[in-house]
């Protein structure tokens, strides 16, 4: 039996009498909700949470709600499709994902939430989700990173997102995007191609045939252990307004944002604009400056908006504990790192060949003799150091 994750309102409404309507009528609400309001539909979403589904989607019906709540269901108010959408939904292999299923994603959909109770405009959590795939949502977004960027991107474009994709998918970490062309494709691809996975968002609905060219691509997704996923009714047609309501939920399933190429005006833009908002981690990889595909990095970069990343240890390091458990130290560790300032001056005024009096290497590096001394032991004892028939010399450790 599914858990219901939304606790119901304190002190009770007037229409809390649905709110032991079993798990089918619910999902017949919701079906009928997603049809008659536009997301993100603000007042629509905390009607229902106010309420439930089932009584908010009758008092919907019958129009016998809040101004607010009629003024974004008034135009489909009576369209009601929803067992339709069910069947149709079945018959093309999708399932309707609501918050009182266990596989829902509560924990990073709260980022819109709390967003949208501190004013944030256009970010209210989805009343519902169609998903193709046999994963489980919730997994599948657990600890992800989203990666997106320009649709005409460059060949560099193309194969930073796959690498990185590749690399991250490889490590365990879930890879979010929007199924668009160009550094949208190649994450995805680059995930698949790194047998991890992968969660392409649409801006339409699943069976809309959108984008035409990553048909294929989207079946492999469902196929091999990712997921499609849309708020959308089957039937929705793409619109350009739908993709930029769709970028707060590549936003909000993951736990960063990495923008590969992004004009000064773009979706990508768009979507660390909103994860910023959300309070998730943004990030930018930079590329040529008589690139124009790379403008909207170079601004995130230089405005503060994203962290400079240019390889999948940068990603790591900076979201955080991602996937797998890392090495301790991302990079490479030279024998020197531990070395402090003083410590630092006198190896460099080490000899490889010849050895050096502890007055001649005080004069080199500037520090007084005596701390030389106190150091040329220590640094020995680190094997950075040894003495030699004529004092100290550098040592390469082994």
């Amino acid at each position: 039996m599914s858990t219901t994750r939304v606790p119901p309102p304190e002190p009770p409404g007037p229409l809390d009498s649905a709110g032991a309507a079993d798990s089918a009528a619910v999902r017949l609400a919701r079906a009928y909700l997603l049809r008659v309001a536009e997301p993100p539909a603000p007042a629509v979403v905390e009607f229902v949470a106010q309420h439930g589904p089932v009584a908010a989607a009758e008092a919907i019906r019958t129009g016998e709600c809040p101004s607010r709540v009629r003024d974004e269901t008034e135009a489909r108010r009576k369209h009601d499709q929803a067992q339709r959408d069910l069947d149709e939904g079945e018959r093309l292999g999708m399932r309707l994902l609501t918050p009182e299923d266990d596989a829902w994603p509560g924990w990073p959909l709260l980022s819109l939430e709390l967003a949208a109770a501190r004013g944030v405009p256009g970010v209210a959590p989805p009343l519902a989700l169609w998903v193709r795939g046999r994963t489980r949502l919730d997994e599948a977004t657990e600890q992800a990173v989203a990666i997106v960027g320009s649709r005409a991107a460059s060949d560099y474009g193309d194969h930073v997102a796959g690498e990185l994709a590749y690399s991250l998918a490889g490590r365990g970490v879930p890879i979010i995007s929007g199924a668009a062309y160009g550094v949208d494709g190649a994450a995805h691809r680059g995930a698949l191609a790194a047998g991890g996975t992968t969660v392409a968002l649409l801006g339409c609905g699943l069976d809309a045939g959108y984008p035409a060219g990553h048909l294929v691509l989207l079946d492999k997704i469902a196929e091999l252990g990712g997921l499609v996923v849309s708020e959308y009714p089957p039937g929705t047609p793409p619109a350009r307004h739908r993709f930029l309501v769709r970028n707060r939920l590549i936003a909000a399933l993951s736990e960063g944002t990495v923008v590969v190429e992004a004009g000064r005006r773009s979706g990508a833009r768009n979507t660390a604009t909103t994860a910023r908002a959300l309070g998730k981690v943004v990030m930018a990889v930079p590329g040529s400056i008589a690139s124009a595909m790379s403008v909207g990095c170079h601004e995130l970069i230089r405005d503060a908006g994203a962290a400079l990343v240019a390889s999948v240890e940068d990603v790591i390091e900076t979201v955080g504990r991602l996937g797998t458990p890392r090495p301790e130290k991302v990079r490479a560790k030279r024998p020197t790192d531990g070395l402090g300032p003083d410590a630092l001056r006198v190896h460099e005024a080490l000899h490889k060949r010849e050895g050096k009096s502890a007055e001649q290497i005080a004069t080199e590096s500037g520090v007084p003799v005596a701390r030389v001394r106190a150091l040329l032991p220590a640094l020995e004892l680190d094997e950075l150091a040894e003495r030699c028939d004529s004092g100290w010399r550098g040592r390469t450790r082994r």
